[in-house]
């Protein structure tokens, strides 16, 4: 009788510890899937001129020349940490960890940021290629170049944050008139080394957006000078294709990149207005702002369909890719316009 009855309580506490785990699992699983898709959303976009004008009356400083340039760096760096959810590419504990479409769109947003931090260390605070370069400026890109995905010691947050403060003691330098150790220098050669760079990284994404459906390219790298040559020798005809399981992940990095560069150049229209008037050459920019404002259109499938060719459904890595090469196109115009006298 009494083995029976302990039995039976064996059993209730069985049950009792099963519906319990269930109880526990099943809610745990509803919290990470609400907080995962409440962290799964884009940044807004922002007015690069009122967010300039809020840091200088903040600081009471002035807004002199690359000061709205600066300040978008700036809050395009802390969005990138402080948005919804924080920085997420070197979570290791659920719903970060499960995620990758806003990874990948803050690596497309990081990728901006270094390549422009570095542009502003070595051409837009330097008057001439001999000249010294700001030493606050050269720590901050060694900053912003660190580890996308170290979770500690150090964690990649606290680096980038540093490199916030440290662009944030440029960014009141440059509004101090009376400092003069921090410059910006709003040339037609500057702007278009900058650009160089977003044409090459926006030629890459485009070739990537364009691989989703596969096609065979011809190998072009030895094109137009007949003396070139090249290290190993490579198919003169073969197959691309993005893997299947990338997809997505080169359409959102495409998505980060486009907006942060969309800012930018908002930014720089205001920064090298009297160059781009000059040159005849604001029109050309703002149509690149146009181009790259379409990639940010709203995302209503709630994945990444990937259409063959002229079938029945949607290609949306060839509609960013068609945005991306207008864009790219645009800019190779830019630059002829400012590098003619």
């Amino acid at each position: 009788m009494q083995v029976n009855e302990d039995r039976n309580s064996h059993q209730k506490s069985s049950k009792r510890f099963f519906k319990i785990s269930i109880y526990v699992l099943t809610t745990y699983m509803i919290l990470v899937g609400g907080l995962g898709w409440w962290w799964d959303k884009e940044p807004e976009q922002f007015d690069v001129l009122e967010r300039a004008s809020a840091n200088a009356a903040s600081t009471d400083r002035q807004m002199t020349t690359g000061y709205i340039s600066a300040s978008t760096f700036i809050t395009i760096a802390e969005t990138l940490v402080d948005k919804r959810g924080g920085y997420l590419s070197n979570d290791i504990f659920p719903p970060g960890v499960l995620m990758d479409n806003i990874p990948e769109w803050e690596f497309g947003s990081l990728t901006l940021l270094r390549d422009t931090a570095r542009v502003f260390r070595n051409d837009f605070s330097r008057s001439q290629s001999q000249s010294a370069e700001n030493p606050i400026l050269a720590e901050a890109e060694g900053r912003f170049f660190f580890d996308n995905n170290s979770w500690i010691f150090p964690q990649t947050e606290s680096e980038y944050e540093e490199g916030i403060d440290l662009f944030r003691n440029y960014l009141s330098m440059l509004g101090d008139e009376n400092e003069t150790e921090a410059q910006f220098y709003s040339r037609a050669d500057n702007l278009e080394k900058w650009l160089a760079t977003l044409e090459t990284r926006l030629g890459s994404l485009s070739l990537r957006l364009s691989a989703s459906v596969g096609k065979r390219q011809l190998d072009t790298s030895l094109s137009g000078d007949s003396a070139s040559r090249q290290s190993t020798s490579t198919p003169t005809d073969r197959f691309v294709k993005t893997p299947w399981m990338e997809l997505d992940n080169v359409f959102y990095e495409t998505r980060g990149y486009c907006w942060a560069s969309m800012h930018m150049l908002k930014a720089m229209e205001m920064d090298f207005a009297d160059v781009l008037d000059k040159k005849a050459a604001r029109v050309s920019l703002q149509q690149i702002i146009r181009e790259l404002e379409g990639t940010q259109a709203t995302l209503w499938s709630p994945i990444v369909l990937n259409g063959e060719g002229l079938g029945i459904l949607a290609n949306h890595s060839l509609v960013m890719a068609s945005y991306v090469s207008r864009a790219n196109a645009a800019i190779i115009d830019l630059r002829n316009l400012l590098v003619k006298g």
